[in-house]
């Protein structure tokens, strides 16, 4: 008998994973369990799947994403820390027809970001945020970031945030949300196979938006920094499910 070869196994059209084209074949410098490699295999593939490949600029952050450039092979702008909506700005405004989006975390975004996040988003300029919470400043050791739980130990909170002493969560999407320049403001997770979907979905919904012209887009992505949190990635995601959601519920939170 002769042996059974791979291709009569595993039919080309049975194929239900591969890589994307555009996420770049290298080590990835993430913790293993970490959010940041699903949201950026989701962009990876929408940006191909919706023929972007050559009218796409990226601009990374300052944060666990730094090196976001290194993974999705597009055109991509480094920026100062806080400062990507400023310099997605002037690349939307100067290349006009062209998508243009910045991948922030949250230390990058709602602190030392606050004012420009606020101000490119009031203007309703042409961009698309995509915005990684996982509550912690994961690459500079586990300090508190703007949007720690209250009672959650960090670095520089490590017997629990306090209302009284760190003030309180923040909720920027909310915030953004009332802006008039914001078309689209949703928030959602990649800790399950369904939320990985309503993701992409989101993602999509936005680049679409830049697409039209209809102003500012954000997707907020609620995910887990199990190196910063001392879990197991697994634990992790039990974690968040428990006590992030009810601070930051899922759901779209504006769409115009």
């Amino acid at each position: 008998m002769n042996a059974m070869k791979p291709e009569d196994i595993i039919k080309p059209e049975n194929k239900v994973y591969s890589r994307p084209r555009l996420l770049d074949e290298r080590n990835t410098h993430y913790c293993p369990g970490c959010s940041h490699g699903v949201v950026h295999r989701l962009v990876a593939e929408l940006i191909d799947e919706m023929g972007l490949e050559c009218t796409t600029i990226g601009v990374a952050p300052v944060g666990c994403a730094v090196f976001a450039y290194n993974y999705i092979d597009v055109d991509w702008v480094e920026a100062a820390h806080g400062r990507a909506p400023a310099v997605a700005t002037a690349l939307s405004r100067l290349n006009p027809g062209h998508l243009v989006f910045t991948y922030q975390g949250d230390g990058d975004l709602a602190a030392i970001g606050t004012a420009e996040t606020i101000h490119a988003a009031n203007r309703g300029e042409n961009i698309v945020i995509i915005f990684i919470n996982n509550a912690i400043y994961g690459m500079t050791g586990g300090q508190m970031a703007p949007t720690t739980l209250l009672g959650q130990k960090t670095a520089t909170t490590p017997y629990g945030r306090r209302a009284d002493l760190n003030g309180y969560p923040l909720r920027i999407s909310e915030l953004l949300a009332q802006l008039d320049g914001t078309c689209y403001v949703t928030r959602q997770a990649v800790h399950t196979p369904a939320s990985v979907r309503k993701t992409k979905a989101a993602i999509k919904k936005a680049f679409q938006n830049a697409l039209e012209g209809r102003g500012t887009s954000i997707v907020e992505v609620v995910s887990t920094c199990n190196s910063g949190w001392k879990l197991s990635p697994a634990k992790s995601n039990e974690w968040m499910a428990e006590h992030m959601f009810e601070r930051y519920p899922l759901g779209d939170l504006k769409n115009v």
